[in-house]
Order: C-alpha cells, then sequence, then structure tokens
C-alpha cells in the first residue's frame, strides 16, 4: 500500500468513528470520540511520516471503557498475544487496533515475500546455495522443488563444506525471512557456545534460499553429518513475524519420515529468546549422538 492510499483509508477510518454513536454503558448511551476511547493520546502525523503502531504491546494495550475487573482482564492479556480488551466504535473495531491488523498482515506478507540480506549472508560467511525453485511465486505453489538441489548446488556443498561432521548447521529462509534477519546473529553463536560445552563444533554454515524443511535431508546424505540441525524462518502470523524453528534430525535420508525430526519452534522475542534457544537445541544434539537417535526414535530411548 503507498503513502497517498494509506492517508486515505486512515482519514476514512475517522471519520466514521468520530460520527459513530457507541454502544450502551452501563445502561447510558454516550458519544464517543477517538481520543476518549484510545489507549494513547493522538499523534500528529508530521508529513509523509506517521507513527510506528507496531511499537504498541499488545499484551499491555486495553481500551475497554469502565471495566469491571481491569487487573483481571490484564492478568489474562500477559499470558497471550491474543487480540483482547480492544472494545470497539459502534460495531466496528476502533481505529488503532484496526490499523495494528492491517500493519501485522503486511509485515506477514513482507516476510514471506522478501529476501534475507545478501549482505548478512556475506557478513556471516555463510555458504550459499539454491534449491530449484526459480522465485518466490515458484516456491509457494512447488513445495517440492524446494526440497530439491541442483547438481551444481550439491558440487558448492561438498566443495565447502567438510565431510562426516558431527554436527552439521543449516540456515534457510523458509516462509520467514525476516525471522532469520531478527534472530540468526544470536542463535549461531549461542548454539557453538553451548555444543563447546560437550567438546563439540560445527564448521561451515550452509545457507539455503527457497529453503523447505526436508532440504536439510539431502544435505545430510550429501555431507555424511551425524547431526543436522535446520534454522527455517517459519510461517508468519499476526503475533509476529519473526519467528524461527529449528529442525533436527540424527543421520536424516532423503524421503525419511516427519517423525525422526525434533522441532524446537516459537524461537522469538516473544516467545523462546534466540540465546536461550541455543543453548538448548546444544542439549537436544548431544543427547543425539549419544542415543544415535532423533524425533520419537530420541523420546523412546
Amino acid at each position: 500500500m503507498d503513502e497517498l492510499n494509506l492517508k486515505e483509508m486512515i482519514k476514512s477510518i475517522l471519520n466514521e468513528m468520530v460520527n459513530e454513536v457507541s454502544p450502551v454503558i452501563n445502561g447510558s448511551t454516550t458519544k464517543t470520540t477517538v481520543g476518549t476511547m484510545q489507549s494513547t493520546k493522538p499523534q500528529e502525523i508530521e508529513e509523509g511520516c506517521i507513527p510506528d503502531i507496531t511499537e504498541i504491546d499488545i499484551r499491555k494495550q486495553f481500551l475497554v471503557p469502565n471495566p469491571v475487573d481491569k487487573e483481571g482482564y490484564l492478568k489474562v492479556k500477559s499470558y497471550t498475544p491474543a487480540r483482547l480488551g480492544l472494545w470497539r466504535a459502534g460495531t466496528r473495531y476502533m481505529t488503532e487496533p484496526s490499523l495494528r491488523f492491517r500493519a501485522d498482515h503486511a509485515a506477514a506478507q513482507d516476510a514471506v515475500f522478501s529476501y534475507v540480506s545478501e549482505d548478512l549472508t556475506k557478513e556471516l560467511g555463510f555458504v550459499e546455495v539454491d534449491t530449484e525453485c526459480k522465485d518466490k511465486d515458484e516456491y509457494l505453489t512447488r513445495p517440492d522443488l524446494g526440497r530439491k538441489f541442483s547438481n551444481e548446488a550439491i558440487n558448492t556443498i561438498k566443495g565447502a563444506v567438510k565431510p562426516n561432521q558431527k554436527v552439521q548447521v543449516i540456515v534457510g529462509d523458509g516462509l520467514s525471512s525476516a525471522a532469520v534477519e531478527a534472530n540468526i546473529k544470536d542463535i549461531l553463536p549461542s548454539l557453538q557456545q553451548g555444543l563447546k560445552m560437550f567438546g563439540l563444533d560445527f564448521g561451515q554454515v550452509v545457507f539455503i534460499k527457497h529453503c523447505r524443511v526436508p532440504a536439510m535431508d539431502s544435505i545430510g546424505e550429501t555431507t555424511g553429518a551425524d547431526v543436522v540441525c535446520l534454522l527455517i524462518g517459519e510461517r508468519p502470523g499476526l503475533v509476529t513475524s519473526e519467528s524461527m524453528s529449528a529442525y533436527i534430525a540424527y543421520k536424516p535420508t532423503i524421503g525419511m519420515p516427519e517423525a525422526r525430526r525434533t522441532v524446537v519452534s516459537n524461537i522469538h522475542r516473544q516467545g523462546t529468546p534466540a540465546v536461550e534457544a541455543g543453548a538448548y537445541i546444544a542439549e537436544i544434539i548431544k543427547k543425539m549422538l549419544d542415543n544415535k537417535a532423533s524425533g520419537l526414535d530420541l523420546k523412546e530411548k
């Protein structure tokens, strides 16, 4: 959405809400304005710039007028990022929650269709390869191509990665490039430090563009690593577009059942912090190497 359309949308919503009458509250009907119902004072919009609506913490935002138990309501909100206590103007959402919803939806779309910065992958020294997907459209419509590599990509991996290591780490853009950019600089050092406590380490990290989870199986067969750990962007939602998952498997093979993977999900600021997740993943890898198993097989042992 361009700047002109965004301004027109804001103007339209404000005009509708100012002219509406609020529902009956405690037996009385009252006129409401934007200022009396919003959690923050209206901010002046400078030419060409509007406040960042995404900076509001939804868990602390409370717009319900005359609540019976505000403290109890806020306590419930503190446990979930769900959109509770946002109130309404007539039959519509209020301006602030409406704009926040649109902003979160836009962030989710951007996370899917954007790419991880090349400057970041170069800064971290990743070996970069592509799956057989040519672009984002093909990636979304042909998941099968997101798990396959060309012969050229396989040869690139073989030439850059030391074979038969204990641990091979992979980073994939997946369905959220934002997740990779938000977490990777914190999780990799934490993972490496955690592994060193067990006398382990990982060498060259491979970055996969247009990556699906089973792409790790092909790399597992190519490198001969005992454990392969894939850090990949999760499908974004309206809560966050920066959530990453770690898929870990002992000696993965092409076509293996999903039950052989161990997953650590919801790695982001409001979930499991990246630093904490890195240390936890290191412990899981050590258990896999000790038990020579992963996924459900590891749980049974």
